[in-house]
């Protein structure tokens, strides 16, 4: 098995190598895309913003490359911005940045609300939609994830949205899954035994 964890250039990725080794995972980081043959998983983290990730993806030739596998059914595993990265586009950035445009559906940002904290830090129970699929097993009805966040990935297909968490006034995709690709808001190398139940599930189901 030879899991990439890809690197643009900013992101988590030493905490997620971290929770992955702590599997029996030992990821490749790549950054060059000549680097991709043989690759059996693909790990996206992320923070910072749409526009930077998508740009700086584009600089190291990833892009193109990204969606190729992802089309062809090489598991994917989005984290945060690796999450959003999926969709077309986002509220956060006015240049019309396209995202992989894995999914149709656009990234929004949280409603203006009096009192609501902007971004979104801390832990959040989430509720499966599907919590007898495999890559929920073992975390019960209501699993509590770490998010943080200002921003959401708002679905054109309901069919794929795996889990949901409520903040302020919106009802969000904390989590969207197909077969070969599991994609969450929240931060499950930051979420602790719950976190690592998660990687655990998806991991072993796309082995």
């Amino acid at each position: 098995m030879k899991v990439v964890l890809i690197d643009y250039g900013a992101g988590n990725i030493r905490s997620v190598a971290n929770a992955l080794n702590a599997l029996g995972i030992e990821p490749e980081v790549v950054a060059d895309p000549a680097r991709l043959d043989g690759t059996t998983h693909l790990v996206l983290p992320g923070v910072g913003s749409f526009g930077d990730c998508m740009s700086r993806l584009n600089e190291r030739g990833l892009v193109e490359p990204l969606r190729e596998r992802i089309a062809a059914g090489t598991p994917y595993l989005g984290i945060c911005l690796g999450y959003q990265i999926l969709f077309e586009t986002s509220e956060e950035t006015s240049e019309g940045v396209a995202g992989l445009g894995i999914f149709k559906g656009r990234v929004k940002r949280f409603e203006d609300q009096p009192g609501l904290k902007v971004p979104h830090m801390g832990w959040n129970s989430v509720v499966p939609r599907k919590p007898d699929s495999g890559f929920w097993g073992g975390l019960g009805r209501e699993p509590y994830f770490y998010y943080v966040h200002s921003y959401f990935p708002a679905p054109e297909d309901d069919s794929i949205i795996a889990a949901e968490t409520t903040y302020g006034a919106d009802t969000f995709a904390a989590a969207i899954q197909t077969d070969t690709i599991l994609a969450a808001q929240f931060h499950p190398e930051k979420s602790q035994e719950a976190g690592q139940q998660l990687l655990k599930n998806f991991f072993a189901l796309t082995a």
